[in-house]
């Protein structure tokens, strides 16, 4: 990979911690990947249940008893994590939830796991561990992680953040696409949620007609920003229908959110991408093994939505495309919900993603730019959970299964 040692610590050091400070709003049921159409408007699938969090590994993993460790576990991805551990079908042994000395001392409501106290995080503890979640900062990670998986007695660590996802020797892992690079490894990078839900509907793509191009446009939810970007957008709509301002304040978006879009995530980059977009770029390259100049462009915009991040991605293929196969190809793939039902006004929107595991495509059709060598369709998905909470413990569940945990 192009990335040297001080590019990767600047990453990791710039990834909005915030994203993993907040809480959601409101909390909706989760669902066991369906693979399936949805062919009536708001009718609940009886054969959905939140009780299994991953039907296709269920059956797959071993029975062998984890020590887990989650270090911050009261923001939003960490709290996320701990649902997760609530519905997956790894055996947890013990759960042991790591906080700052503002939290030690406190317990948390861990579902299954009862009350569970929250330790002053220590390297020393997080390592009697079997496997260590970081849900924080780029910073937190860079310092602490190696220190936990050092050795062969160190914990397994899944990090949330950016600051390893850049490093060769460190697998950047979707377990659906690469699951196989977790075998042996000690330190796991989880990727950015843009790049992991995008890529659950372009993997399935590429092993059919074999991606030539990727052009993508997301619209990204205030919680990206986490809580601070939440109630900005919050306040600032409520502000405006009030009549009190004729256009909301702003301090965490560069402008303001309610009734806007800002086409701005994170920091310009000398070629004019962001490094949002840029993410997406490298991490798509590392995660499928494409090379280095393989083309993949995004321009990535913030929009007033609270949670779950859309996409609409446009490929050029090597081989010519066939719809009915495309669908076909969504329906069997894990961790996708085909919602391409136009005519019943069936597609994928954030206020159906929301809280759920799979991510939702739909609106697919042949590209009127390639032709019969090109796709377009629309994706959405929940970023706490496909592009986070959820992603990180699918990897846990995928070394159980292959027997580095």
């Amino acid at each position: 990979m192009r990335f040297s040692t001080s590019a990767a610590l600047l990453l990791a050091v710039s990834t909005a911690s915030t994203a993993f400070g907040f809480s959601p709003s409101s909390s909706t049921s989760f669902v066991k990947h369906t693979n399936s159409i949805s062919n009536t408007r708001n009718t609940p699938n009886p054969s959905t249940s939140p009780r299994n969090m991953s039907k296709r590994n269920a059956s797959l993993i071993s029975m062998k008893a984890i020590s887990v460790g989650v270090v911050g576990a009261t923001g939003a991805v960490g709290k996320e994590i701990v649902d997760c551990l609530n519905k997956s079908s790894l055996d947890v042994s013990k759960l042991r939830i790591f906080g700052s000395a503002r939290s030690a001392g406190t317990t948390r409501d861990a579902g299954k796991f009862g009350e569970v106290p929250v330790e002053l995080f220590d390297v020393t503890a997080a390592r009697e561990c079997d496997v260590v979640f970081l849900a924080v900062s780029g910073e937190f990670a860079l310092e602490h992680a190696k220190a936990i998986s050092d050795g062969e007695d160190g914990a397994v660590v899944i990090d949330n953040s950016s600051a390893f996802r850049y490093d060769k020797d460190i697998p950047l892992v979707v377990p659906e696409i690469n699951g196989e690079c977790t075998k042996g490894a000690k330190l796991i990078a989880n990727p950015n949620c843009t790049t992991a839900i995008g890529l659950m509907a372009l993997w399935p793509l590429h092993k059919l007609f074999k991606l030539k191009k990727v052009i993508m446009s997301t619209y990204q939810a205030a919680s990206g920003a986490g809580q601070p970007g939440m109630d900005e957008l919050q306040e600032g709509t409520r502000a405006v229908l009030s009549g009190e301002r004729e256009v909301a304040e702003h301090k965490i978006f560069s402008h303001p959110l309610p009734f806007n879009v800002i086409p701005h995530i994170d920091s310009f980059q000398e070629n004019g991408y962001t490094k949002e977009e840029m993410k997406v770029t490298w991490e798509c390259q590392k995660i499928c093994g494409l090379p280095d100049d393989f083309p993949i462009s995004c321009t990535a915009v913030r929009i007033p939505t609270y949670r779950a991040h859309s996409e609409t991605i446009v490929v050029e293929t090597e081989e010519p495309v066939d719809i009915e196969a495309a669908r076909k190809a969504f329906e069997e793939a894990p961790g996708i919900k085909l919602m391409d039902d136009t005519e019943n006004e069936i597609y994928p929107m954030p206020l159906t993603a929301t809280g759920q595991y799979d991510v939702e495509v739909g609106r697919i059709r042949k590209s009127l730019v390639f032709g019969d060598y090109g796709l377009e369709f629309f994706v959405v998905g929940d970023q706490l959970l496909r592009g986070a909470a959820l992603n990180a413990v699918l990897v846990a569940e995928e070394m159980v299964k292959n027997g580095s945990l």
